[in-house]
């Protein structure tokens, strides 16, 4: 199975974090290879929302529906989303910092379902570099004050 997991340090409160990553559509503004995401229901982030996410990747689109299955506000975002050949678990935790910071652990956790389980392998690497890439733009993106802006009320 493709899995990848990265820790990125954030200056912002973890309250702010939070809500900005727990509202799942914000992917699209630190992934590189998500073209484009949506949250599917009005009220987010909360347990239960959902989100379309477009990721681009070989030159192919594939669509994934995430579903937010664990809220734990402010500590602890799980989302899973399952095709006809994949599902996708990503685990986003979060903890205070000495110095009032946050620190961003990202898990992803990508399985292949039948005949494409033989090519999880290979798919590895690649895996790895697109989920570094991600990981490189989560961390330009919760360093930078244009992302959390909108959380603070």
């Amino acid at each position: 199975m493709p899995r990848y997991k990265g820790t990125v340090t954030s200056p912002h409160p973890r309250e702010d974090v939070f809500e900005y990553l727990a509202n799942f559509a914000s992917v699209a503004e630190w992934d590189p290879s998500v073209t484009e995401a949506a949250a599917l229901d009005a009220d987010v982030p909360r347990l239960g929302a959902r989100y379309r996410v477009v990721v681009s990747t070989l030159g192919r689109e594939s669509a994934f529906e995430y579903e937010t299955i664990t809220f734990e506000r402010p500590s602890l975002v799980v989302l899973r989303a399952e095709t006809g050949t994949v599902v996708s678990l990503d685990t986003i935790a979060f903890a205070a910092t000495p110095f009032g910071g946050t620190e961003v652990t990202y898990d992803a956790d990508l399985r292949l379902k039948g005949p494409l389980r033989l090519a999880e392998l290979p798919m590895r690497a690649a895996f790895r570099h697109l989920a570094e890439n991600a990981r490189a733009g989560l961390d330009r993106e919760l360093r930078g004050e244009r992302a959390l802006a909108g959380t603070r009320s």
